[in-house]
């Protein structure tokens, strides 16, 4: 058995047998769901309803404002509008909309105010203004003896039908859902380079600082040793994956065997109710929405993540093991992460900002391309359809450029695991990796 192999071994059991490596793989799914559930909780609960006190001197526009389950309005207009502003500092009100009389100058429209103490919402602000709107625009109709009726009437409402060159029918918002399904799988790849390369790092400066380095590097090459933890780790995240995709797989089965329970409990007149009854109420959009999500390229999405998680993870992790090989501590070892971790939130933001709009054009095709952004970019490309070629370029590059990481980091990793009690500099690290 070759000494990479044990030092594989090695590395992949001590985090497998870990305690904390136990409890988070499977806690983490829970605290997954019971997130989900608390925002889902939180979403429901109401907010504690607000009064706007609305000084109309006009006595045109309050029977406008309607009540809604966050804002009510209170008629305050035969209240002095100095006491109102009094009440709005000792926060008697959440604020004051001051309307004043009709001069019968285009001015007196800009002298409407609101008056709080703290800045109030856009969207609110927003909407008390399309109501002034629309009140003195209906106004302005009667005054210019315009039909109204014959206005509304008068006024269209297009609804455009989306359809494929192929003939069949395309749907609505459909970019966005693909844009969510590639960014999960982009920021999951995000997430675990930097927690398992952080693993990595952690695990090089324990053993320089606790001098156990100098007893393995003995008998073994300093490239062997980084390599066989950069694989040693990985294999711990993969194994990882895989519990986590068995748990799924699992909790999906039994809910569906309990729900087929539940169906089958029932009468055969009541289940064949139900059947109906559900198929009545069934959006057609929805049937439409699951058959477009299933002829997206799922498998391709797997492989592509699986193969993409394990090339970025061997990429970062040449960075992190060098880095983790030049410092004595993680504080020191600050200073190096930002110009690493930038490349994946960059990645990130292209990702959602670029791919949704153009996910063919240029900047979102160079970027997939680009190993530093490629594993985020291109998962994010996919759902949209990418071109074979295109994706096995990448994925030379990306697996390439790991090997030539790889190489420079090495150099800094032989000279690094043996320097104590200096912290490096950019300009130190590029001269070991000249030695």
């Amino acid at each position: 058995m070759s000494k990479t192999t044990l030092i594989i071994k090695r590395e992949f059991f001590a985090k497998v047998r870990n305690k904390s490596f136990i409890v988070m793989t499977f806690l983490s799914p829970l605290l997954f769901v019971g997130i989900a559930v608390f925002v889902g909780y939180l979403s429901t609960m109401k907010a504690e309803k607000k009064t706007i006190a609305v000084h109309d001197e006009s006595g045109f526009f309050f029977n406008e404002f309607k009540n809604t389950d966050e804002y009510h309005y209170l008629d305050a207009s035969k209240i002095d509008l100095s006491v109102l502003k009094d009440s709005i500092i000792k926060e008697s009100y959440e604020g004051l909309l001051a309307i004043p009389k009709n001069d019968g100058s285009e001015k007196w429209q800009s002298k409407i105010e609101y008056i709080s103490n703290d800045s109030p919402s856009v969207t609110f602000i927003e909407d008390i203004e399309d109501i002034i709107n629309q009140k003195l625009t209906a106004q302005n109709y009667i005054q210019n003896h315009l039909d109204t009726l014959a206005i509304t009437k008068s006024k269209s409402d297009v609804s455009i039908h989306l359809q494929k060159a192929t003939g069949e029918e395309a749907l609505k918002g459909l970019n966005e859902i693909k844009i969510a399904i590639g960014g999960a799988f982009g920021y999951l790849i995000m997430m675990f380079i930097v927690i398992y390369g952080n693993m990595v790092m952690r695990s090089v400066i324990e053993e320089k600082v606790s001098r156990i380095i100098e007893v393995i590097i003995s008998s073994v090459k300093p490239f062997q040793l980084m390599m066989g933890k950069i694989i040693g780790t990985s294999l711990a995240g993969i194994l990882q994956f895989l519990i986590w995709a068995f748990l799924g797989i699992t909790a999906m089965f039994i809910l569906s065997s309990v729900f087929g329970v539940q169906m089958g409990s029932t009468s055969g007149v009541q289940s064949q109710q139900a059947i109906e009854v559900a198929k009545d109420t069934m959006n057609s959009n929805m049937q439409m929405y699951i058959k477009e999500l299933w002829n997206l390229p799922i498998a391709t999405i797997i492989i592509s993540f699986i193969i993409y998680f394990i090339g970025g993870y061997f990429l970062y992790s040449s960075f992190y093991a060098a880095i983790g090989a030049a410092v004595d501590n993680e504080t020191d070892s600050q200073q190096f992460l930002l110009p690493i971790i930038m490349p994946l939130i960059l990645g990130v933001y292209i990702g959602f900002f670029t791919v949704i709009n153009n996910p063919h054009g240029t900047i979102a095709t160079v970027f997939s391309m680009i190993p530093l952004t490629s594993p985020i970019v291109m998962l994010m490309r996919i759902p949209f359809g990418v071109p074979a070629w295109q994706i096995i370029v990448s994925m030379i590059l990306l697996f390439a450029t790991f090997f030539l990481v790889v190489w420079f980091a090495s150099k800094i990793y032989r000279v690094g695991i043996l320097m104590y009690g200096k912290k490096p500099t950019w300009k130190e690290m590029i001269k070991w990796m000249k030695y």
